[in-house]
């Protein structure tokens, strides 16, 4: 199998002999550790998917049945820009860095292995939502998240062995071994070890931790690491969907509890099996606090 099948990307990784090594001997550990924590009961079955093959508008939405272990992990960086430069701090207008300075080296690293590490922590905390899906719909955009959470790891990863040598390959291997919730080698940000083991969590958690995820996509973007820059404006991309689910996932919830009180005598929704907005508030009010 050439490279590029077992690893799409637009960073000419079939140049750099010693990044290719080191991701392809990364690849089995992660999938590994997708078989181990990704979707139980589903890794088998054949799921239509989006695939992004390239940055650009013909390659970056290729859709088709695959099998979610065979999905097509790749790095995706967008375009270089010509004359880029820094955008703000005490370095605005020079030429944004190519190589990790020395001086922002560990704040960098810290920074990327912290995205890094929310990207397989939803991927786990999602694992069992598959066997209650409450439609067909739900459970296509639930895969769809968990396998562009995947590709986003890989994209950190990529700047981790590509730019931090042997820390960076460290970090990378860190980021397969640490579990959402786990007592003894928990994930990094306190809302990626809270349990999201029904659907309101899943449409919560996408529609606020999510957006907060966005933001800081966003605000990564903006780095004057221009590799890092670059990964997160494709990332953005991505996301978008991400929030899609969770914010009409939140409203259809809502807007049934809506209808269901109109139609129970009481107007409570619970007579109809229907979820009171009581507890819709709760939900909504246990993530937005992360």
């Amino acid at each position: 199998m050439q490279l590029y099948e077992r690893i799409p990307n637009n960073v000419n990784l079939s140049e750099d002999k010693r990044l290719q090594r080191a991701l392809e001997n990364w690849l089995p550990n992660y999938l590994n550790w997708w078989r181990e924590m990704g979707p139980d009961g589903f890794q088998q079955k054949d799921v239509y998917l989006r695939t992004a093959i390239s940055v650009e508008p013909d390659g970056w939405a290729h859709f088709d049945y695959i099998k979610m272990p065979d999905y097509r992990w790749g790095i995706f960086l967008k375009p270089a820009e010509k004359d880029a430069q820094v955008g703000f701090g005490d370095n605005y207008g020079q030429p944004a860095y190519q190589e990790v300075p020395g001086e922002f080296r560990n704040s960098l690293r810290r920074i990327i292995v912290t995205q890094g590490d929310t990207e397989p922590a939803s991927v786990e905390q999602q694992r069992e939502l598959g066997k209650t899906c409450p439609s067909l719909y739900d459970l296509r955009n639930l895969f769809q998240v968990n396998v562009e959470e995947g590709r986003h790891l890989w994209a950190m990863v990529y700047l981790l062995h590509r730019y931090f040598g042997r820390d960076g390959r460290d970090e990378a291997e860190e980021l397969l071994q640490r579990r959402s919730g786990d007592s003894d080698k928990p994930r990094i940000l306190e809302a990626f070890n809270q349990p999201c083991d029904d659907w309101l969590n899943f449409y919560c958690f996408t529609m606020f931790t999510d957006r907060d995820g966005k933001y800081q996509l966003a605000a990564l973007a903006e780095s004057g690491f221009e590799p890092l820059a670059r990964t997160c404006q494709f990332m953005l991309t991505e996301e978008a969907h991400h929030l899609f689910v969770g914010e009409t996932g939140v409203g259809r919830v809502v807007k049934r509890t809506a209808q269901l009180m109109k139609e129970d005598k009481d107007g409570d929704a619970r007579n109809l099996d229907g979820i009171p907005l009581d507890i819709i508030q709760k939900y909504i009010n246990f993530w937005f606090s992360y």
